[in-house]
């Protein structure tokens, strides 16, 4: 259970192609157990996880081999769990009663993260979701605190405040502290996190009666971040396509599949695209019928000239031997009957 809501948040997009990001995912529950803590606090470096601090643990401990920081980062990082356990569990008594939840199991998540991109710009966001659905959102450009939701108007008020300034923190840590701490950490991971390798793409398609569901599954790639699309005549997007998240491999690489359902008609093309890091120019892998579908299409249009020419044959055949036999029946009955006249 704890995998699958920490996977609300998750499931957000690593970032844009060029670039590195730093981000931490906060949980708190309204009831711990099966596996659940009060509170968990989880760093991410892209897509590779840093550090990890929950509430049955109660120590914030290093989890990416490559993170070099010194025992009292780990301590001061412990003291900052600790506080953060003991508001969150503040804060999810406060969302039951904003919702009006008076038992059961309820949870709030933050997402707070900021990118550095290629060419030094940096863009940071912090996310509040209850229960997996946001019910507000921190504007960095303005430093306010936005509800999504009624049930959070009152908590942004008071967040927004002159006393409280809650905004002038959030801004700070996003703007200042959360860069900060990203280029320290890209300093000790460096050769892990900008490890570049290709993708694999198979492209595949079934058919259900008039609709053909193509289906491009692109695999071993590394880093995680990746824009998959189907385009038709390699312009066109197609639109309404299902995908998958991008799920880790064993070896450390990650996969996705991305699939469309179609109407072929002649003379339209349809390719898979994909732009990865990894990549000089996006890859545009187009989707052909199988040669093995074809050749069964054109053995089973053969066979069913070849039993419709010798039913054809087959029926004239029978239709002149039951025509030879009945003119030959009746000359025999003819001839007899003129041979009892005469002897009579």
């Amino acid at each position: 259970m704890f995998c699958a809501l920490t996977l609300v948040l998750l499931c957000a997009p690593g970032g844009h192609l060029d670039s590195h990001s730093l981000r931490y995912y906060y949980m708190g529950v309204s009831a711990p157990g099966h596996g659940m803590p009060d509170f968990s606090m989880i760093g991410y470096v892209d897509d590779q996880q840093i550090d990890l601090y929950r509430s049955d643990i109660g120590v914030s401990v290093p989890v990416a081999p490559w993170m070099k920081e010194k025992p009292e980062y780990w301590e001061r990082s412990t003291q900052i769990g600790k506080q953060h356990e003991a508001l969150y569990r503040h804060e999810v008594k406060i969302g039951m009663e904003r919702f009006n939840h008076t038992g059961g199991f309820h949870f709030v998540q933050v997402l707070r993260s900021c990118e550095l991109r290629d060419d030094g710009s940096t863009i940071a966001h912090q996310q509040y979701r209850y229960d997996g659905e946001e019910y507000m959102y921190f504007d960095l450009p303005t430093a306010t605190f936005i509800p999504t939701m009624a049930e959070a108007q009152i908590t942004t008020q008071r967040w927004n405040s002159p006393e409280v300034r809650g905004g002038e923190r959030a801004k700070n840590y996003l703007e200042n502290i959360c860069i900060e701490n990203l280029k320290r950490f890209l300093k000790y991971g460096r050769g892990n996190l900008e490890r570049r390798v290709r993708p694999g793409v198979k492209v595949t398609g079934q058919k259900f009666g008039d609709v053909t569901k193509l289906h491009c599954h692109v695999y071993g790639f590394h880093p995680r971040t990746v824009h998959v699309k189907w385009v038709k005549n390699g312009v066109d997007d197609v639109p309404t396509y299902e995908t998958t998240h991008v799920l880790p491999n064993p070896d450390g690489t990650y996969q996705i599949r991305v699939s469309v359902d179609i109407r072929p008609n002649e003379g339209n093309t349809y390719s898979c695209y994909v732009d990865h890091s990894s990549l000089e120019e996006p890859l545009l892998v187009p989707w052909e019928q199988s040669p093995t579908s074809v050749l069964v299409v054109i053995i089973s249009l053969v066979v069913t000239i070849i039993l419709v020419v010798t039913s054809v044959i087959a029926g004239v055949t029978i239709y002149k031997r039951r025509k030879d036999d009945y003119t030959a029946t009746s000359t025999s009955d003819t001839t007899s009957d003129s041979g009892r006249a005469v002897t009579a």
